[in-house]
C-alpha cells in the first residue's frame, strides 16, 4: 500500500507525514511537495525562502521518498494566462499549481486500489472532509490530524521542535498559515497588513502584481477587481492592495487585523477542479 501525504510545507502537513510513517513506516511512504515560485528567482514571490529549509528538514526527520513538481510557472503567471485575478472565491493558482500537478502524479504513480492520500488539516477542520474525499476519488482519502489525541496547531509546532525540527519563520512572525511567502490570495486584510509591517518588499511585489492584473482585467472585461474585498452599506466592493496600504498607513481603524482568511490549496477545491 503506498500512503501519499501531500505535503505544503506547512506544520499541518508534517504532524499529518509523521503519524502516517508512525503508523505504516517509511518503505511505501511519499511526500509530494508542489512548488509555486516556478522559474522566478525573486525571494518576493511564491513560498517563502525557509519554506525550502523546512521541507529539506522535515523529509530527514520523517523518511519516506520525496516528490518534488515544480510547473514552471508562477502565480501571477497563471492569472495571466486567464486574465483573472485570483481572490478567496476562485483560485486558479491552487488548481493548476498545487491540485492538478499533483493529480497527474497520482495518476501516472499510484494505483487507486493500492493507495491512500492524506492531507493535513486538523480536529478544527473535519467539516472539510466530505469534499476532501469525494474530490480525491478514486483514490481514499483521510486526515490523520483529525483523529485523537487531537493537538493544535501550537501544539504541532511543538512537536517538531521536540523532534529537532525548526518550524517555518512565518509562524513565528504570527503568521498563520505558510503560504505563498505570507500572501495568498485567499488570506484577508489582517495577514496582508502583516505582510505589509514584516516584509514590505514582498508586500510591494504582490501590491504590484495586483495592479498590473487590475489594469488587464479592466482593459479586458471592463472590471475592477482586486484580491480583497470588503462590505460598505451591503455591498460587496474590490480593496485593492494600493487602497489597503493607505488606509493600514492613515486609518488602521478600517482595518480589520481578525481578517485572516483560509488558505488551503490542497483542501478547498474550486468548482471547475477534481484534482486536490
Amino acid at each position: 500500500m503506498k500512503h501519499v501525504v501531500m505535503f505544503s510545507g506547512g506544520i499541518g502537513s508534517w504532524a499529518a507525514a509523521k503519524r502516517v510513517a508512525q503508523q505504516y513506516g517509511t518503505d511505501d511512504l511519499y511526500l509530494v511537495f508542489t512548488d509555486v515560485k516556478g522559474n522566478n528567482k525573486s525571494d518576493n514571490v511564491g513560498e517563502d525562502p525557509d519554506t525550502y529549509r523546512f521541507i529539506d528538514d522535515a523529509v530527514a526527520n520523517i523518511g519516506g521518498q520525496y516528490v518534488y513538481i515544480n510547473t514552471g510557472k508562477d502565480i501571477w503567471d497563471v492569472f495571466k494566462e486567464h486574465n483573472f485575478l485570483g481572490n478567496s472565491r476562485l483560485t486558479h493558482c491552487s488548481r493548476d499549481l498545487k491540485q492538478k500537478p499533483a493529480r497527474d502524479w497520482l495518476e501516472a504513480n499510484c494505483d487507486p486500489e493500492d493507495t491512500v492520500v492524506y492531507v493535513g488539516i486538523d480536529w478544527t477542520e473535519t467539516h472539510r472532509m466530505p469534499a476532501i474525499i469525494h474530490n480525491y476519488l478514486p483514490y481514499k482519502a483521510e486526515a490523520p490530524m483529525t483523529d485523537a489525541p487531537f493537538m493544535s496547531k501550537s501544539k504541532m509546532i511543538e512537536w517538531a521542535i521536540d523532534e529537532g525540527v525548526k518550524p517555518p519563520r512565518l509562524y513565528e512572525l504570527g503568521f498563520s498559515h505558510n503560504n505563498c511567502g505570507g500572501g495568498c490570495v485567499r488570506a484577508g486584510q489582517g495577514q496582508f497588513k502583516q505582510l505589509l509591517l514584516l516584509m514590505p518588499e514582498r508586500f510591494a511585489e504582490w501590491e504590484r502584481q495586483e495592479n498590473e492584473m487590475r489594469s488587464l482585467v479592466k482593459e479586458k472585461h471592463g472590471k475592477d477587481v482586486a484580491i480583497l474585498r470588503r462590505s460598505i452599506n451591503g455591498e460587496k466592493q474590490p480593496l485593492p492592495l494600493t487602497q489597503l496600504r493607505k488606509e493600514i498607513t492613515d486609518q488602521s481603524s478600517l482595518i480589520d487585523d481578525y481578517d485572516i482568511g483560509g488558505c488551503g490549496c490542497f483542501l478547498d477545491f474550486d468548482n471547475e477542479s477534481k484534482t486536490e
